[in-house]
């Protein structure tokens, strides 16, 4: 078949049945060859016509084509996702996990991932979180990562259903943090209680790292990122979250639907909302030492336990006692179930029966302890037993981290993508850009 070209355009093309080299010029054929063509016309396929075409056009059809493929294929992607049910939550690794992380989500967690509820669950170690109060201590972070991971699979969360994650291994976060800042102001930050509360609790009254004054906007783009519905967390970190919906309004409203709003999802039992310290402080902090760890051993379980704030008005064994503000109980209402009264308290029938005799006077602080020390041996065994078979193989605990890292940060370019389209500074990907030129161009 020759196509010969004239002024940038195509015209008629006779097929032959025979191919030849390179036609430069035209040859204007004689009668007989004429005769010859019409005949091999009728023998093997009739004329072919093209009509007039530029390049530029043709490139410009062939890019809508493609374009409507793109086009469609994301927006049945983020339909599926807005169907999708996601959970992502996460620890700081500045010291192994304790008992208020169990009670407060970890427990939960493992509840949700075997209940099969939810598509898909994402669990990180937030250690860029943790550096921005521990810059100077980087080796602090590096070491207790593995602890962390350690208590994960100790506390039962499955590889296999659940996704685990080391955040600073996920480049996308820090790049979407970069532009949610826009979207939140000074102000604003200063406003939230909890970084309120941790501020002084850190003494960065007078000097405040900007990553930590910052680092609600970071939590926005781990919860954005793997589009998370739901956020199992304890109730101090309620602002955050509240936070984290406020930036994916604004950034909806501005760029149009892109991100997910997630959920708390809160603890249901009121007593594990913020489970206080052994000492009686408002919150158990790895920082303050008044902590129960999920590995601890039965000796130290026991001496935190026997030395636990209770009532500082109960004196003697007849003195009423008070229940509010009493530490012993707060973990009683947490930890206890009926079943624990028949193994280990079988003259009481259940924990009202319990508090009702302390606060009637009769009933010793000792006597209690040795209960909720019994409950806590036999809820922290098992973890703390799972705990060491996983610390023989310690190379595939972080081949396990790895693979999370990589499912982790495939599903955050796809989110980072999303968010640069939405704000058109998508340039190389951007086929409309592309076409929108090809046009403006072609034109001059």
């Amino acid at each position: 078949m020759h196509i010969a070209k004239r002024n940038s355009h195509f015209f008629y093309a006779e097929y032959t049945g025979t191919v030849h080299g390179n036609m430069k010029t035209k040859v204007k054929p004689n009668r007989e060859q004429k005769q010859s063509g019409k005949n091999k016309q009728r023998k093997h396929r009739p004329t072919i016509l093209y009509s007039k075409m530029t390049r530029s056009k043709l490139i410009f059809m062939l890019l809508s084509v493609f374009i409507c493929i793109f086009a469609i294929h994301n927006i049945l992607r983020l339909y599926t996702m807005g169907k999708e049910k996601i959970i992502l939550t996460g620890d700081r690794p500045t010291g192994r996990l304790h008992i208020g992380h169990y009670v407060g989500s970890l427990k939960r967690r493992v509840e949700l991932q075997n209940a099969g509820d939810y598509d898909k669950m994402f669990v990180f170690i937030a250690d860029a979180q943790a550096l921005t109060d521990n810059i100077d201590n980087p080796e602090k972070v590096r070491q207790n990562v593995i602890e962390v991971a350690l208590d994960y699979l100790a506390c039962g969360l499955d590889p296999a259903k659940t996704t685990i994650f080391i955040q600073s291994q996920i480049p996308e976060l820090c790049e979407l943090s970069f532009y949610f800042m826009d979207l939140v102001t000074v102000s604003r930050l200063q406003r939230n209680p909890t970084v309120k509360t941790e501020i002084q609790m850190r003494n960065f009254e007078t000097s405040i790292p900007v990553g930590f004054f910052t680092y609600p906007i970071s939590q926005a783009a781990d919860i954005t990122a793997f589009r998370a519905t739901t956020v199992p967390v304890g109730e101090d970190q309620e602002p955050m979250l509240e936070q984290a919906r406020e930036i994916v309004r604004r950034f909806n409203y501005i760029y149009g639907e892109t991100l997910v709003e997630p959920e708390i999802l809160l603890p249901e039992n009121a007593a594990c909302l913020r489970l206080p310290g052994t000492d009686g402080k408002a919150k158990m902090s790895k920082s303050l030492g008044n902590c129960i760890y999920l590995s601890e051993e039965v000796d130290e379980i026991q001496k935190k336990i026997m030395s636990m704030y209770t009532d500082p008005g109960h004196l003697r064994v007849q003195d009423p006692g008070k229940i509010e503000g009493n530490t012993v109980f707060t973990y009683l209402d947490a930890f206890c179930r009926p079943e624990h009264f028949e193994h280990y308290l079988p003259d009481y029938p259940n924990l009202d029966e319990l508090k009702a005799h302390y606060q009637r006077g009769g009933l010793g602080d000792v006597k209690v302890k040795r209960f909720l020390n019994a409950i806590m041996q036999e809820t922290l065994e098992p973890i703390r037993n799972r705990r060491k078979e996983f610390s023989k193989d310690i190379p595939a605990v972080y081949e396990m981290l790895q693979k999370g890292c990589e499912v982790a940060r495939a599903t955050a370019a796809e989110t980072l993508a999303d968010v640069k389209r939405a704000m058109k500074i998508n340039y190389f990907d951007d086929k409309e850009l592309i076409e929108e030129q090809i046009k403006r161009f072609s034109q001059e």
